[in-house]
C-alpha cells in the first residue's frame, strides 16, 4: 500500500492570474492611457480654403500661433469645381477657444511688398500658416486664408475708412497711408463696386492718428514723384523714399478750411483726389459760373488754368470748349466758348471778405467800367495759356447775353493774337521783298568774290615761288652788304676827314669866284652883247641956259 501511494502523484488545480500577464496588462493599459492623452489633447478639427497649394503640404505644414505650433495640416484636396483648394488641419487642444469668428488664417512665406520684407525665416523651415485669434462670441470651424497679411485685426486700435475713386489701382494693399509725410496707416483692402463703377480702397489709420481724421479731411494720391508742367512753370515734388516705390496716399484738412467733427464711425466714405492740386481746387464751394466766347486759339489753355486778375488767382478754368462752337443754321462759329468759375472764398483769401451776391453786382458793375478777359502766355516753354481779367480803355459797349444758360464774361483779343498778327504781317511783308533779284545779285557779289580769291590764290602762289628762289634768298645779304658800304661811305665824310676839309676850301673857292662874276652877271642881264659890243659910251654934258 505504501508502495503503491508512492508511485502516483496528487494533481490540483492552483487559482489565480499568473504573472506573465502582468507585462502585457501594463503595455495594455498605457496604450489605453495614451490614447486616451492623445484623444484628450486634440482639438478640433478645421476647414482652410486657400487659392492654392504653393508650399502647403498635408503633414509637414504647421499652422502657429506667435511661432508657436498648434496644428498640423492634414489633408489636402481640390474643390469640385477646381476653383480653390480645402486643406483639413487637425488643431490642439489648447487653439479651441482661438477658433472664432473673426479668426484670421494666411500663409507666411517669403514677400518683398509694400509693407517692406516678411517671412525670411521660411527660406530653410518652408512656409506655415500663421493663426490671429479672434475674438468673437461665436465659434467658426471654416475659415478662408487670406493671401497676404492683415494689416491690422480686428482688436487693432483705430478707424477704417473708405476711400472712392473712379479707376482702379490707384493704391494697393500695404501701401503706407501719410499724414504730413508720416506714416500713420496702411491700405487694407482694394476692392470694386460694378453697381456704382467706383473702386473703393479701405484704409486702417492707427491709434493714436485715427484722431487726424475730420469731417473735411481730404485724401490724395501721393506718387513720391511729381513733375508739373503749367503757366507756372515746372514743379518738381519728391516725397519719402516709401512712397517712390510704392506709391502712398496721404490725408489732411486744405488751409483756411474748418476741419469740422473728428470721425470716429467706421468705413466713413472719403473721396480720392489724384493729386493735392485737386484738392485744393475742389475746396472752394462757392463760384459763379461765365462763359466766354473767344474769337482766337484756345490751343493750350486747358481745364484747371488759372483765372488771374493782375496775378492774383481769383478763379479756375473749367471747361474747354464749353459746347460745340456752332451757330443757329448749323455752321462752325468763329468764337470758341470757355466755361470759368469766379471762386468766391479763394477771392476773400486774398481781398476783402464779401457775400457771393455783393460779388456778382460789383464784378458786373466793373464790367461796364472795362473788366475784359484775355488769353495770355503763362510758360513758354510748354505753350500754356490762362485767362486774365483786367481793364481796357475805350473796350466798347457790352450787352448782357447768356450762352448755354451761363452768363457770357466779355472778352478782348490778347497780347498773343497780336503776336500772331504781327508774325502773320511780317511774313507778308517778306513774301513781298525782291528776293528772287537779291539773291541773283547776290550770287553775283560771291561770283565776283571767288574771282577775287581766286586771284589773290594765283598772286600768293607767285610770292610763294618768288621767295623759294635762290636768287631771292640772296637779296637779304646783298642788302646788307649795300648798306655796310653806304656807312663806310658815310663815315668818309666826318668833319674831322681831309675830304671833308678839301670839299669845304672848293666850296669857299667856289663862292669867291662867284662874288667876282656877280658884276658881270648883272651886266650881262642888263646887256647880253655887252661881252661882245662893249659898254655904250657915254653922251656929253649939255649946258642948260638959265632963268631970265
Amino acid at each position: 500500500m505504501e508502495k503503491s501511494s508512492a508511485s502516483h502523484a496528487n494533481i490540483s488545480l492552483k487559482k489565480g492570474i499568473s504573472p506573465v500577464w502582468i507585462i502585457p496588462i501594463i503595455a495594455f493599459s498605457l496604450g489605453i492611457w495614451m490614447l486616451f492623452q492623445y484623444v484628450n489633447s486634440q482639438g478640433p478639427e478645421v476647414t482652410l480654403l486657400l487659392p492654392d497649394a504653393e508650399g502647403i503640404e498635408a503633414g509637414k505644414t504647421e499652422i502657429k500661433a506667435r511661432n508657436v505650433k498648434i496644428g498640423m495640416i492634414t489633408e489636402i484636396e481640390l474643390s469640385e469645381n477646381y476653383d480653390y483648394i480645402i486643406a483639413k488641419a487637425q488643431m490642439d487642444k489648447q487653439a479651441s477657444r482661438m477658433l472664432r469668428k473673426d479668426t484670421l488664417f494666411w500663409v507666411v512665406e517669403p514677400h518683398i511688398g509694400a509693407d517692406g520684407i516678411s517671412g525670411l525665416d521660411t527660406l530653410l523651415s518652408g512656409s506655415y500658416i500663421e493663426l490671429k485669434p479672434g475674438h468673437s462670441d461665436e465659434q467658426e470651424r471654416k475659415f478662408k486664408v487670406l493671401e497676404l497679411p492683415p494689416v491690422a485685426g480686428p482688436d487693432a486700435k483705430g478707424i477704417r475708412i473708405v476711400l472712392t475713386h473712379s479707376e482702379a489701382n490707384k493704391l494697393s494693399i500695404g501701401e503706407p497711408v501719410l499724414h504730413h509725410g508720416f506714416t500713420v496707416g496702411r491700405v487694407e483692402k482694394t476692392s470694386y463696386n460694378y453697381e456704382k463703377q467706383i473702386a473703393e480702397y479701405q484704409l486702417f489709420i492707427f491709434a493714436p492718428y485715427d484722431s487726424l481724421v475730420f469731417e473735411h479731411s481730404q485724401f490724395w494720391l501721393d506718387s513720391g514723384v511729381e513733375v508739373k508742367l503749367d503757366t507756372r512753370g515746372i514743379d518738381l515734388k519728391v516725397g519719402s523714399l516709401e512712397t517712390i516705390l510704392t506709391g502712398g496716399v496721404s490725408f489732411d484738412v486744405p488751409k483756411n478750411i474748418e476741419p469740422g467733427a473728428q470721425v470716429t464711425t467706421s468705413l466713413q466714405q472719403f473721396e480720392l483726389f489724384k493729386d493735392y492740386s485737386s484738392v485744393v481746387e475742389n475746396k472752394y464751394s462757392e463760384y459763379l459760373h461765365y462763359a466766354l466766347l473767344f474769337s482766337e486759339s484756345v490751343r493750350g489753355l486747358e481745364a484747371g488754368a488759372p483765372v488771374e486778375y493782375k496775378g492774383i488767382r481769383m478763379g479756375t478754368v473749367e471747361t474747354v470748349p464749353l459746347a460745340v462752337p456752332l451757330e443757329d443754321d448749323g455752321t462752325l462759329s468763329n468764337r470758341i466758348p470757355v466755361l470759368i468759375r469766379i471762386e468766391i472764398e479763394r477771392v476773400s483769401e486774398v481781398l476783402r471778405k464779401t457775400t457771393k451776391d455783393e460779388f456778382q453786382t460789383r464784378l458786373e458793375f466793373q464790367i461796364q467800367q472795362g473788366l475784359r478777359g484775355t488769353l495770355k502766355v503763362g510758360n513758354l516753354l510748354t505753350g500754356a495759356l490762362y485767362i486774365d481779367i483786367d481793364f481796357y480803355e475805350k473796350p466798347g459797349a457790352v450787352e448782357p447775353i447768356k450762352f448755354a444758360g451761363y452768363k457770357t464774361f466779355p472778352v478782348i483779343s490778347g497780347g498773343f493774337s497780336e503776336i500772331q498778327k504781327q508774325a502773320v504781317e511780317f511774313l507778308h511783308t517778306v513774301n513781298n521783298l525782291p528776293l528772287e533779284d537779291t539773291i541773283n545779285s547776290l550770287n553775283k557779289t560771291l561770283d565776283s568774290a571767288q574771282a577775287t580769291l581766286n586771284s589773290a590764290d594765283k598772286v600768293a602762289s607767285d610770292i610763294d615761288l618768288l621767295l623759294s628762289d635762290e636768287q631771292t634768298k640772296q637779296l637779304p645779304s646783298q642788302f646788307n652788304q649795300s648798306l655796310e658800304q653806304l656807312q663806310t661811305t658815310l663815315e668818309s665824310f666826318d668833319a674831322s676827314s681831309p675830304m671833308y676839309q678839301q670839299l669845304q676850301s672848293a666850296v669857299s673857292e667856289l663862292e669867291q669866284v662867284m662874288q667876282q662874276l656877280k658884276p658881270v652877271l648883272e651886266k650881262v642881264n642888263e646887256k647880253p652883247n655887252a661881252l661882245v659890243f662893249g659898254e655904250d659910251a657915254k653922251a656929253d654934258p649939255v649946258p642948260v641956259r638959265g632963268d631970265k
